[in-house]
């Protein structure tokens, strides 16, 4: 296919795409709207968003936000329940239990380098508004250290793993009715770059288009009551001059193309075509960068749906039931007056109101003005208010413990209170499950990313159990495993406060004891941590330090490197260690020589350890 037809036929396919889920933005942007406070939107038949205007000048128009404290609950709610992660190794061999311990220490470098934390949570505020966020999994090659110049002397960088957010309204799928990922046969990426930074990536020069966004504005005079107007933020298009839209179509592996296809457009020009860059699928194989997470899933709909859309009619009940009952309020307060044609000087009262004290003079023979009666205020207002906030919490998911931080029940035992914590996510189920299993799938795309482009050896810092740091060096050959689970005792207890209370029972069950009754360093060291005190444990565990040392013997006689014997060495431990290790590897990677040395080595320990045995009896 000619260039010019391939991208006239990508920029067709991206129109359609986006024609097809128009009816998805409008829903998405009156979530921002309503999240933002700007409650008295709605979607015009032509798909437009359009704003009421006040009908009257005394017309109560103010917002009661009670979406936007519901979504935050949830998304704090979210980030509480995110388990840690770890990596099994893919064999029981040493040198596959060290790389999963490596591959670990890898996801949480990049972790706190790349501060995913505030990434998870950017993205769960997209899913929790929008129904649906993704991650965008990349290699940066402009990222890491500079390891060289070329001869127009620009820096060459070792490149580094680059974890993108990437909202709903950018992703465009072929089929709208798939459900999962893995259904869609080919996507669309589309985002708006300053045409500056195109010819920085790709090298090509693109004219400048007036392309159509939105932002965030503020709003004056459209809300508000009798005498004062409110101020609220929403959405609002914006015009990008100096912008193109890049429009990056994926196509999985198919039998014409076995490695997948890339195709990139901007403008006129095609910026890219090749296969799919990375060796991120199962297998070897590759696929899609990108991670689909959302709130609720929805059958027959690739994008999810949030809880924002089944709270939009109740914002709006809510909303008129609060301003219908302070236009009572001002009616009683200000009273409406009833005056005779002509019996006194109504410009003069409409300007003055009735002020206290004021003498009001009324033309003699005629009808004494008077203030009307208010009907009493009926108690269905009230009832419809509660009515409307409790459902609130039936429709959101999300409760009184939840929305307070505080437990109402005075009544109620410490284990009832647990029990009802518990229970309280039981509703978010559905959106903590989603974001860990996203989670879990970026964890895997970063470490496969590493397997196929970490080429050059990386030093990696560690701070060790003992405080001190560890420096590594490794490269794409050390990760052998990329079986991300989740670490399960990070689950035990959802805050600190609890897993606290749990290991001080466990103490005082007795469990943390090892079978001489006693409560060694090493436990007690552990236990300390977990309290929040491990600085007041300094001592440096001993029985940690040997495993380390024999361990890194371990891998010395692999290296052909000489071990010798230590007066401090803990020959238990040594003898222990050194046995496993040629056990497990008896078959595999000890050669004959080195399995010798490492026996000749044991047997040294195992006669010292006799001597001291001796000389201690």
């Amino acid at each position: 296919m000619k260039i010019n037809n391939l991208v006239e036929e990508i920029k067709q396919d991206y129109l359609a795409r986006r024609n097809a889920r128009l009816s998805l933005e409008n829903q998405w942007q009156m979530n921002i709207n309503f999240m933002l406070g700007n409650q008295y939107s709605y979607i015009a038949q032509n798909g437009a968003i359009r704003e009421d205007e006040k009908q009257y000048f005394w017309q109560e128009k103010e917002v009661f936000n009670h979406i936007a404290p519901i979504v935050e609950t949830r998304i704090a709610k979210i980030a509480q329940n995110m388990p840690n992660i770890t990596v099994v190794p893919a064999s029981t061999d040493e040198e596959d239990v060290e790389s999963a311990k490596l591959s670990k220490d890898i996801l949480e470098s990049v972790t706190n380098r790349l501060n995913l934390t505030d990434i998870e949570k950017t993205a769960t505020t997209w899913s929790e508004i929008c129904g649906t966020c993704f991650y965008k999994v990349v290699w940066n090659t402009d990222s890491g250290k500079m390891v060289a110049q070329d001869n127009e002397g620009s820096s060459i960088y070792e490149g580094d793993v680059e974890v993108q957010v990437v909202s709903p309204f950018e992703i465009f799928p072929d089929n709208l009715s798939c459900e999962r990922m893995e259904d869609v046969k080919s996507l669309i990426q589309a985002r708006a770059m300053e045409v500056d930074e195109v010819k920085r990536v790709w090298g090509k020069t693109i004219e400048k288009e007036n392309i159509n966004a939105f932002t965030l504005d503020s709003n004056i005079g459209n809300l508000g009551g009798l005498g004062y107007n409110a101020h609220i933020n929403k959405v609002a298009n914006v015009e990008l001059c100096n912008h193109c839209v890049v429009i990056e179509r994926y196509i999985r592996p198919t039998k014409e193309y076995k490695n997948g296809r890339l195709t990139i457009v901007a403008g006129d020009k095609l910026l890219f075509d090749g296969e799919l860059p990375y060796i991120n699928d199962e297998n070897g194989t590759r696929t899609f960068p990108f991670v689909k997470q959302v709130s609720n899933y929805m059958p027959g709909s690739f994008f999810g749906v949030s809880v924002v859309d089944r709270l939009i009619p109740l914002q709006r009940a809510y909303n008129a039931v609060r301003n219908r009952k302070h236009e009572y309020f001002n009616r009683a307060v200000m009273n409406v007056l009833a005056v005779e044609d002509g019996s006194v000087d109504t410009e003069s009262l409409e300007i003055e109101g009735l002020s206290p004290g004021k003498v009001l003079v009324y033309r003699q023979g005629s009808k004494i003005p008077e203030i009307v009666q208010n009907p009493n205020l009926n108690i269905n207002f009230d009832a419809e208010e509660e009515r409307l906030l409790a459902e609130f919490k039936t429709v959101s998911g999300v409760s009184d413990m939840m929305t307070d931080s505080y437990a109402q029940y005075t009544n109620m035992s410490g284990t009832a209170l647990e029990l009802l914590a518990e229970q309280d996510s039981t509703r978010l189920a559905t959106a903590i499950d989603s974001t860990r299993l996203a989670v879990k799938i970026v964890a895997k795309y970063i470490l496969r990313l590493y397997k196929q482009y970490a080429v050059l050896p990386r030093l990696l810092k560690i701070a060790g159990d003992s405080g001190e740091v560890q420096l590594y060096y490794w490269d794409q050959n050390e990760i052998n495993s990329d079986d991300v689970v989740f670490d399960t005792s990070s689950d035990i207890g959802d805050s600190l406060g609890q897993k606290r209370t749990m290991l001080l029972d466990l103490i005082r069950q007795g469990l943390m004891f090892d079978e001489d009754g006693k409560f060694s360093k090493s436990t007690r060291k552990r236990c300390l941590d977990m309290l929040g005190f491990g600085k007041w444990e300094d001592s440096v565990d001993l029985s940690t330090l040997n495993i380390q040392h024999a361990k890194e013997e371990n891998l010395q006689v692999l290296k052909n490197k000489e071990v010798r014997l230590l007066p401090i060495d803990d020959h238990k431990v040594h003898i222990d260690e050194h046995s496993a290790f040629v056990f497990s590897e008896m078959n595999n990677r000890l050669k004959e020589g080195q399995l010798q040395i490492l026996l000749k080595h044991i047997e040294e320990h195992k006669n010292l350890l006799k001597l001291q045995q001796k000389e201690e009896s």
